[in-house]
């Protein structure tokens, strides 16, 4: 009979990575605190001998944790919050913990990824708003992981999307039959953070696509990339609304920014939506309070949705992955 393959321990992971035993446990329990290479290393050699920390072992003896995970963009827009409030419902009817982990860099992203699926301190993982790689996807999948992305698709993952281009379509139409002919746009086109995903570009392709098809243009000038702060996308708004021949309608690429458009179209005695249409995006609580026109997309639901398929993968592995895309519509209300 051969002799039994030796179970690889974290002395033998310090060994092939060169690094110290209290290194291996920071990458393992705190990767926010390692830098990349170093972290790299040490994921390589786990990899490379099959380590399994204890802590798994123990935690697949239990089963269960009844706690979930959410991994999410450190973002405070109300889109991401409600979303988040979707997902916490739902398991605290189930009765399962959440647990967020959030991302602020690449880095950050790609520890959690790492050591979640080996410590599994966690039955299962929600991914929001972030890109999953193929490495990222199969080492979550070879430790049975089960995991749902929203706003982002991988074959080997379940997944929530939206489509944001047909999104930014659908707007475009909206005021194409109202009558509109001149046109702008305000949104976060080119956000600092690479880490996450940012759906505004699609958005204003599809804005763009529709009123191309319809014979009318959306020239640059009457395009304003602006961050989700209240002081730039006010000034994104002023700069639009003050332009030689002013748009008659604006497209802004979350309900956040506008509510900013409305703000400064007030201050500058532009009648809404008599001068002015103006049209969000998400449908975030406070759109209905203020009457603005947006496209819902459903955000609560889309928490709530990514809980159910992945407590129903954690209680049926063998059950199909699944990719499902949420409808969009437009809300019409008082600023269009």
């Amino acid at each position: 009979m051969p002799p039994q393959k030796k179970t690889p321990t974290i002395y033998d992971v310090a060994k092939l990575s060169g690094v110290s035993i209290s290194t291996i446990s920071r990458v393992l329990n705190a990767p926010d605190k390692v830098n990349s290479k170093t972290h790299k290393r040490v994921m390589a050699a786990i990899d490379q001998l099959g380590f399994v920390p204890k802590a798994d072992a123990r935690a697949r003896a239990l089963q269960n944790t009844d706690r979930i995970g959410v991994l999410t963009p450190i973002f405070t827009a109300p889109s991401f919050v409600q979303r988040l409030r979707g997902v916490a419902s739902a398991l605290s009817k189930a009765n399962y913990e959440l647990v967020i982990y959030p991302v602020d860099s690449m880095d950050h992203l790609q520890g959690y990824i790492s050591s979640i699926p080996l410590m599994r301190n966690i039955d299962g993982l929600i991914i929001m708003s972030l890109s999953i790689g193929d490495q990222d996807a199969q080492r979550l999948s070879n430790h049975d992981m089960e995991t749902v992305l929203i706003e982002y698709s991988h074959p080997q993952l379940n997944s929530i999307q939206i489509d944001d281009l047909h999104g930014g379509r659908l707007v475009a139409e909206h005021l194409l039959n109202k009558g509109h002919k001149k046109f702008a746009f305000l949104g976060d086109i080119e956000p600092p953070e690479r880490f996450a995903i940012h759906p505004v570009k699609s958005r204003l392709t599809g804005f763009k696509q529709a009123l191309d098809e319809a014979g009318l243009s959306l020239p640059k000038a009457y395009i304003r990339s602006a961050p989700y702060t209240q002081k730039e996308s006010r000034q994104g708004a002023q700069e639009l609304l003050c332009l030689p021949k002013p748009p008659t309608a604006i497209f802004a690429a979350s309900d956040i920014q506008a509510l900013s458009v409305m703000k400064v179209a007030r201050q500058l005695n532009i009648k809404i939506p008599d001068e002015l249409a103006i049209v969000g995006f998400d449908d975030v609580d406070v759109a209905e309070h203020v009457d603005l026109t947006t496209i819902c997309q459903h955000l609560d639901e889309s928490g709530r949705l990514a809980v159910e398929i992945l407590l129903s993968r954690i209680g049926e592995s063998g059950r199909p992955l699944q990719h499902i895309n949420l409808p969009l519509k437009l809300v019409e209300r008082m600023t269009t």
